[in-house]
C-alpha cells in the first residue's frame, strides 16, 4: 500500500518541478514562492517532527535544534569553500553549480526519508498511513518545485535540473520500498530531519531570497513568500 501511495508522490514532485520551469518569465517571483515554501516547510513542517522524535536533549538542548544549527552551519561552510575553490579558478562572483547540485541531492535524500516514513506510518496502522501519505503527497509538489529551482538557480542546465527532479520523483517510491525490508529507528529519523533543516533553511535565507529580490526588489515577490509559507501551513493544518 505504501509503496502505492508514493507513486501519487512521484506525480506531485513531477507537477512541482514542471511548474518550477515553466514560469521562468517570471524568476523572481518562483524565487520567492519557493524561499517561502522552503521556510514553511522548516518551521512548521520538518523541525517540529523533528524535535518530536530526535530523542533526549543534549546538555539542555533538544537533539534536534544542535543538528538544525550543525546542518545550517554545514551548508555555510560547504558553499563557501566551493565558492574560494571556484574564485581561485578565476570564476569571481558567478553562482557554483555544486552547491545546486548539492542541494538538490539533500531534497532527493529528503524524499528519501518522506517514503521511508510513509512505509513506517503504515506498519504502525491504515490511520497513520493515511496521514502521513497526505503530508507526503501535498508537500512534494513543494519539493520538486524547489529541487527544480535549487538546481537551476547555481547555473546547471536544464538536463542536470530534470534529472535531478526525476531522482527526487522516484525517491519516495524507494524509500517506501525499503520498509518492506526493514524500518527506521524514530530517532535517527528525527535526527536527520533536524540536520536537513537547518541546511535547507540556510540556502532559503542566504540564497534563494536575497537571489529573488536582487533584480525585482518588488511587493509581489514578498507577497510570493508569503504565499509559500501559508500553503506550507495549509498542508499541516489538513494533515493534522
Amino acid at each position: 500500500m505504501a509503496v502505492f501511495v508514493a507513486l501519487g508522490a512521484f506525480l506531485m514532485t513531477l507537477a512541482g518541478g514542471w511548474v518550477a520551469q515553466r514560469v521562468t518569465d517570471r524568476r523572481h517571483l518562483v524565487l520567492g514562492f519557493a524561499g517561502g515554501l522552503m521556510l514553511g516547510v522548516v518551521g512548521l513542517d520538518l523541525l517540529p517532527e523533528a524535535i518530536d522524535a530526535a530523542g533526549r536533549p543534549v546538555a539542555g538542548v533538544p537533539a534536534a535544534l544542535l543538528l538544525f544549527v550543525g546542518g545550517f552551519l554545514l551548508a555555510h561552510l560547504v558553499e563557501r569553500l566551493l565558492a574560494v575553490r571556484q574564485a581561485a579558478h578565476g570564476a569571481g562572483e558567478e553562482r557554483v553549480p555544486q552547491v545546486g547540485l548539492t542541494a538538490a541531492a539533500a531534497m532527493v535524500g529528503h524524499s528519501l526519508m518522506d517514503g521511508i516514513a510513509l512505509g513506517a506510518a503504515f506498519q504502525v496502522g491504515a490511520g497513520m498511513g493515511a496521514a502521513v501519505a497526505l503530508a507526503v503527497i501535498t508537500h512534494d509538489f513543494a519539493d520538486g518545485f524547489n529541487t527544480y529551482t535549487l538546481t537551476s538557480l547555481y547555473g546547471n542546465n536544464r538536463r542536470k535540473a530534470f534529472f535531478m527532479l526525476f531522482a527526487d520523483a522516484i525517491a519516495p517510491i524507494v524509500g517506501a520500498a525499503t520498509t518492506l525490508v526493514f524500518t527506521l529507528p524514530e530517532e535517527l529519523l528525527g535526527a536527520y530531519l533536524g540536520f536537513f533543516s537547518g541546511a535547507l533553511l540556510y540556502l532559503a535565507a542566504a540564497e534563494i531570497l536575497p537571489e529573488a529580490h536582487h533584480d525585482h526588489p518588488a511587493r509581489s515577490t514578498v507577497l510570493c513568500t508569503i504565499g509559500g509559507v501559508g500553503f506550507i501551513w495549509l498542508v499541516v493544518g489538513i494533515a493534522d
